[in-house]
């Protein structure tokens, strides 16, 4: 078992001159492209041992591209990655031993059950007989599917197959573990037995790589965030700090039966207390701003006096949704709807 070390964020080296690595990830200059694509564009990020790190964005972000390069399943084109001291490049064969892959759509032989499945990965690991029985028993009671051990993978749910690939890792339990869209597609009740798997995880000892485009899930899960958008890398830190960081301390969203004006807008970003406005359509608008509760009975006068009139109002503490929008514009649906079709990575 591995035992989870005190982490000091953003240190990456602690002498330059004698390169000492202190994370146990670290990019510089990572890039992927595919023809005229550029898929991941300059990546430069650090990655602390213990942590569960959050890679956030919208599908064709370039997140799966990023956890396939550190893991050594594709090669960059441009730069290098160092996963527990070791290159990607020039040591692909010792990064495999310290990793695990949690991939976005579960690499399970269909004919199997999931007893198999884990008792062969549990195999290849190095378990001796004994020592696999018992931990593959172990593990399928904690993800609750001790009673399906025997049913065969095709017949299982989406969110059963999901449960099935997380346990290949919580199995291997690796120095390192690159889990890929964990909860894509799967009910809400499947995505909670799921971020208790990844946390497990995490209390095993493992430093968790998150790929995710579930904000909630990035928010709730992760000591630190990395954003990315059209492959390459927006902001990185905690949660909190980005959500403290953007711009106001409150959030009000503020629907309207009409379309805004360009006038009206104005004279709203012009309040003293008013520090920005989005206009996530010409309905829609959300306020970054101070002092909430003198602020909101101001705004309902202004649109009162425009012939605006409010269909609701809502006042909320800025989420990651917000983080994203105040660097992008756009919400990571919005986001997702505008990229190219060939952004799939």
């Amino acid at each position: 078992m591995f035992i989870c070390r005190k982490f000091s964020l953003f240190s990456v080296l602690k002498d330059a001159d004698e390169g000492i690595l202190l994370s146990i990830i670290r990019t510089i200059g990572l890039t992927k492209r595919y023809e005229d694509l550029v898929a991941v564009d300059q990546l430069n990020l650090s990655i602390e041992e213990g942590e569960i790190f959050g890679l956030l964005g919208p599908n064709g972000a370039g997140k799966t591209t990023t956890v396939l390069m550190l893991s050594t399943v594709i090669k960059p084109t441009e730069g290098t990655a160092f996963v527990g001291e070791q290159d990607i490049k020039k040591n692909p064969d010792d990064v495999r031993k310290l990793i695990g892959i949690c991939f976005q759509e579960p690499k399970i032989l269909w004919v199997s059950t999931p007893w198999d499945v884990l008792n062969w990965h549990a195999k290849v690991c190095g378990l001796s007989t004994a020592e696999r029985k018992k931990r593959v028993k172990q593990v399928l009671e904690d993800v609750n599917m001790w009673d399906s051990r025997q049913k065969n993978v095709h017949g299982l749910s989406g969110g059963m197959r999901k449960r099935v690939e997380i346990s290949k890792v919580l199995i291997q339990r690796p120095r390192i573990a690159f889990i890929d869209e964990p909860t894509a597609q799967i009910d809400v009740v499947g995505k909670h037995k799921i971020w208790n798997m990844i946390r497990e995880l995490r209390n095993e000892g493992s430093t968790i790589i998150l790929a995710t485009n579930e904000l909630h899930e990035a928010d709730i899960l992760s000591d630190r965030v990395a954003i990315m958008h059209k492959g390459k890398l927006l902001v990185c830190d905690t949660p909190k700090t980005l959500k403290d960081g953007i711009l106001g301390g409150d959030m009000v969203e503020i629907r309207l039966e009409k379309e805004v004006t360009q006038k009206s807008l104005e004279e709203l970003k012009n309040f003293r207390e008013v520090v920005d406005v989005i206009a996530v359509n010409p309905n829609n608008l959300r306020v970054y701003l101070n002092k909430v509760e003198e602020v909101v009975p101001q705004i309902m006068k202004l649109f009162l006096k425009k012939h605006l009139p409010i269909s609701s109002i809502n006042m909320s503490e800025p989420s990651l949704d917000d983080v994203f929008v105040h660097y992008t514009g756009l919400t990571i649906e919005e986001a997702e709807h505008k990229s190219p079709s060939r952004w799939k990575h």
